[in-house]
Order: C-alpha cells, then structure tokens, then sequence
C-alpha cells in the first residue's frame, strides 16, 4: 500500500495513517469489502512500529471505515460512514480580547498538583477507545463495585512487586481518586461518635472525610520525624481509638517522612490497642535521592493496615482512579458502602489505565516526571535561597522527593496577611492555617513546585517577594 507518512509532522503517526487510509477510501483506491495487509505487514512495509497500526486500524474499526473479522482480517467496511470523521482537523478557537484590556495572569503554588502538561494523555486516549471497543455493550454495563477485574488484577501485581504489598485482586476496591477511598474507609471503619486520630498539621480533605461518617477528631502534632509517637500514646491512654489516619511518605502538608522507627513503633500500638491505621500513600512515585521506605502495608498481611493510593498523582488530577487495599472484612464493608453512594467505577477508563500499567506505559512516566520534577524542585530552591528578602523571612527544608516545598515564615511574620498581599499582585497560595491550627501551621505554607515550569517559578518568587 503506498500510504505517504511524514515522521517530523506534528500529527502523530497513528493519526495521519488513520487519514491516509480513509482518504484512499473515499478516493475509490480502497472498496468496501477489500482486504487490508497483516498488521505486521504493514508496519514493515511503512517502517513504522506494529503498535501504530493497531492503533490506526481501531480508529477507523471504531469510526466505521473498517471492519474486524476474528480469525480472517480486516476489511473496508461495506457501509461506510456518512461524515468524513478521520480526515476532519479541529479548528482552534481563535480567542479575542478587547483593546486595552490586559491578560489576567495567575501564577499558583499549589499543594502539590502534578503537571497536567506532562501526562501521557495521547497513549491514555488510544488506550480508552481499545477498551470501549473490546469491552462492547456487555462490558459496559452495571459491573462489580470493587471496580475492573483487569486493573485489579494488574494493580495488585504492580504494588506487590513495587511496593512490597502481599495483596490478591479481591483486597483490592478502584475509587474515583483517593478521596473516595478515604471515605470508603472511614464508613468500613468507624461508627458514629468513634475516635480517629489524625496529624496535626494535616490533610484537612481527609479530615473532612472521616467527620462525614460520624468520626470525632482527635489531632496528634507531628515533628521532623511525622507523627509524634509519644503524643499518640498520651491519646490513647485517654480512650479507645478506632483508627490513626497517617500520610508517611510525606507528611502533608509538612513533607517530612515518618521514620523507619516511628512505623514500627505505631505499628506496635496498632497491635497492642486494636486499631486500624488509615496509610494515606498519596505520591509513592515522587522520590529523588533515594527509593523511599516500604509502606507499612507492606508488613502484617493488612491486618492492621489500610492502604489507600491514586493514580492521579501520577496521570494528572482530572484523571480520578484511586484504590484502597484492605483485609476482606474491611475491603467487604467498603464494597458495600461504594455501591451505596456510587454503584461502580468507569470500566473503560479503569481498562485503558490496566493497560497503561501491563504496558509500561505508566512507569515511563513515572521515571520521566521524577526527572523534571526533581529539576523544578532544585529550580525553586535555589531561586528562594538567591532571593535577598526570602532568604532572611522564610526557612525551608529539601525534601528527598513529593510535589512540595513546606516554606517556614520567621516570628513575626502574618502568612495568612502575606498570602492576602501576594494575591492582589497576582499569585495565589494557602496560608498553612488551612492545615491546621497550631502555630507550625500558622507559620508555614505549602509551595508546589511540580505544576510550574521553571520561567514560572521564577516569576512566582519574584511575586513573593514583592507582597513579603
């Protein structure tokens, strides 16, 4: 077949061979009925790969140009479509602005968002529409609650063997991101009036969570080591504690790691008073100096542990795929209250990101992201300890790994007056009261870096010094 490619357009190459095909089509030099070359053929015969074809060919299966016969091949389809979908290019909106009115420009440090700019959104694309067209309408149905077999399965894999987890599929539920899942824990978990103990500063969503099924709160300070064990002990002297909420690899908003003695001590007083630790794992990925410790769920066959992650962090925030990791009595009553609130999960977009996973496809991007993350990070740390005024206001630590910066203000500084002056200029950030009220919150907030190319942390320093 002689199919015109070029390798340096800007059009991807799936692309312009899905146009290629269908412009041969409506030409006449393809008929309806004709037989297409073996996908292999037709990547030798390109000099492209075979993934590209395949992909190609789904497309146009999926727009109706083509057919799919098992076991015979594939055939230009004998009813072809009415609109001519594959060769259509977007138009782009062409966005006018009114004379004299400047371009608003806000620059965010976040709480730790990942780039969005980054994410693999082409390969999750291709992804997700193979998976709407093997799973058809069957597989698009009301399904288990516990989420995708496939991406269960595969997950499992991938945190047994990345993590050190002992899990099987069936301990395993797939949540819109992690907040689902931390709700979903807190009703397996606790009953109305019961005690959870979270740190303080902390993640207030989570917090949230765990007020929404009934839990009362009991905050526990955390130190440069994560949550104070002695602090906890002290709470538990006072009264059962059905559950202790913890975010070990880096503390939020804080970003220090709880120590390796620390989690063998909580997991000692987990055993010894019978509650349940809640292991908020929200970004496992991000880690530059060193491989982090293993999660605490990676001991005790999730006896004492639940462990909740999220792709996410990973893929970008609007991407909402969570799971939680429980022993089966846990996992059981989490099912149920799933398939209270929500029934199920996405199974096409849960199918694309097992395949992403299975594919490798996910862990190139983990490696790729840590890579420019840890430049950011590098980037934003030396500018603040450049910036003359910064320097003598604000202390920090660098963490080993995370999407953050938690900026220490000195005595005497109003962060949450800062926080007010900087956004008249143009850069928002959350003064640390929002995590907390003691007064290491009070004098601290978090800076994401992970989000901001390097020309925007530049400018994001200089906004922070001029509303210091």
């Amino acid at each position: 077949m002689d199919l015109p490619l070029e390798p340096d357009s800007a059009t991807p190459l799936y692309r312009q061979l899905v146009q290629a095909i269908a412009r041969d089509i409506r030409r006449g030099r393809l008929r309806p009925g004709d037989a297409l070359p073996g996908t292999r053929t037709l990547a030798e015969e390109l000099g492209i790969t075979r993934k590209v074809v395949v992909t190609a060919l789904d497309e146009l299966v999926s727009q109706g140009w083509l057919i799919s016969q098992p076991a015979r091949g594939t055939f230009v389809s004998p009813a072809l479509p009415a609109h001519a979908v594959a060769d259509a290019e977007p138009r782009r909106a062409e966005v006018r602005q009114a004379p004299g009115v400047a371009r608003p420009s806000v620059l965010t440090l976040n709480d730790g968002s990942p780039d969005a700019r980054l994410a693999p959104l082409e390969a999750l694309a291709r992804a997700y529409r193979r998976a709407l067209l093997r799973l058809s309408r069957k597989g698009l149905g009301y399904g288990d609650a516990r989420g995708d077999g496939v991406l269960r399965e595969v997950l499992s894999s991938f945190l047994n063997q990345a993590r050190g987890l002992s899990s099987r599929p069936e301990q395993l539920i797939i949540t819109r991101g992690s907040q689902m899942a931390l709700l979903l824990a807190g009703k397996a978990l606790v009953r109305p009036g019961e005690l959870v103990a979270v740190e303080s500063p902390g993640y207030t969503p989570a917090w949230d969570a765990f007020r929404f099924v009934g839990a009362e709160l009991c905050p526990v300070p955390v130190d440069h080591e994560g949550l104070r064990i002695d602090a906890l002990e002290r709470v538990l002297a006072r009264g059962r504690v059905r559950a202790v909420y913890t975010t070990p690899h880096h503390q939020y908003p804080t970003t220090v790691s709880l120590s390796a003695a620390r989690r063998l001590a909580l997991l000692a007083l987990a055993a010894k008073h019978g509650f349940t630790i809640i292991e908020d794992d929200y970004d496992y990925e991000y880690y530059y100096a060193s491989r982090p410790l293993l999660p605490m769920a990676s001991t005790g066959e999730l006896r004492s542990v639940v462990y909740i992650g999220s792709l996410s962090k990973l893929i970008a925030p609007g991407i909402r795929v969570g799971y939680l990791v429980a022993n089966e009595q846990i996992l059981e009553r989490a099912v149920a209250a799933r398939a209270t609130v929500d029934r199920q999960g996405e199974p096409a977009l849960e199918r694309a990101v097992a395949e992403l996973l299975e594919d490798g496809e996910l862990q190139r991007h983990a490696r790729k992201a840590r890579r420019v993350y840890e430049g950011r990070r590098d980037h934003l740390v030396s500018r603040l300890r450049a910036h003359r005024h910064l320097r003598e206001v604000l202390e920090f630590d660098v963490p080993s790994g995370g999407l953050a910066l938690w900026l220490r203000a000195r005595e005497g500084v109003d962060v949450e007056a800062w926080s007010r002056r900087a956004a008249g200029q143009g850069l928002l950030f959350t003064p640390g009261s929002a995590h907390g009220a003691e007064r290491l919150a009070r004098q601290g907030f978090r800076a994401g870096y992970a989000a901001l190319e390097p020309r925007e942390l530049d400018a994001a320093v200089t906004l922070l010094g001029k509303s210091a």
